[in-house]
């Protein structure tokens, strides 16, 4: 039977550096001593999951409307420039140092593919610069809904032509992916936990590793 490994691509696979990326575009704008960066860029966070629970619009717009609601609530104002400064920056993001070998040495065994929130335009680059193919590479504009939406995932199966059962979903994201993927008959879930967060015994059984280069061996190739 076949089997193939899924994988959430910002966080998990490419390094998104989407808080150091908001700063640096707005360095003329943000005055420091009188800003909270850390909380700033929590609501930016913030904004942009309650964005993806409404109904379906590209990312890029996401993007656009989440910066400017957080930028308009710490008293910024805001340019159609800083969005789309940092809609372009998105797909220059690189992936972790250890993601190439780890993808090649599971295409040994199975098929990989991508399942993540964004279009498909900007996350083409992304999978140039991780510089391994992937047998499928699924987006939220495709399946016209965003992870936590049961649809994305649904419609990724129907894609790939399996069952939930053939597939084993790797993820940093906690909110987008491991929650949702709990009641859907997965094979297997990996939680790549980069940044040592605490995980939940509601929502288990998944493996934890803190990056890819132990899911070649976990996985047995």
């Amino acid at each position: 039977m076949r089997e193939i490994v899924t994988f959430d691509a910002y966080g998990t696979l490419v390094d998104f550096q989407l808080g150091p990326t908001t700063l640096k575009v707005l360095a003329d704008r943000l005055d420091l001593d009188n800003l909270d960066v850390d909380e700033f860029l929590d609501d930016f966070r913030v904004m942009r999951f309650q964005a993806v629970l409404e109904a379906y619009r590209p990312y890029h717009e996401i993007l656009h409307s989440s910066l400017r609601t957080a930028m308009r609530l710490h008293g910024l104002e805001y340019r159609t420039s800083d969005g789309d400064a940092l809609v372009e920056a998105v797909p220059t993001f690189g992936p972790f140092p250890e993601v190439p070998e780890a993808l090649r040495a599971l295409k040994t065994k199975y098929e990989i593919a991508i399942i993540s929130n964004t279009d498909d335009d900007l996350i083409a680059r992304n999978v140039e610069n991780i510089g391994v193919e992937f047998d499928y590479v699924i987006t939220a504009q495709q399946a016209g809904a965003y992870k936590p939406d049961r649809q994305t995932f649904e419609h990724a199966y129907k894609t790939m032509g399996v069952e939930p059962s053939q597939v084993i979903h790797t993820a940093q994201g906690w909110e987008y992916d491991h929650i949702p993927t709990r009641d859907l008959g997965l094979k297997r879930r990996v939680w790549i936990n980069r940044f040592g967060h605490p995980g939940s015994a509601d929502y288990q059984p998944y493996d934890e590793l803190p990056d890819l280069s132990g899911l070649p061996k976990l996985l047995g190739c």
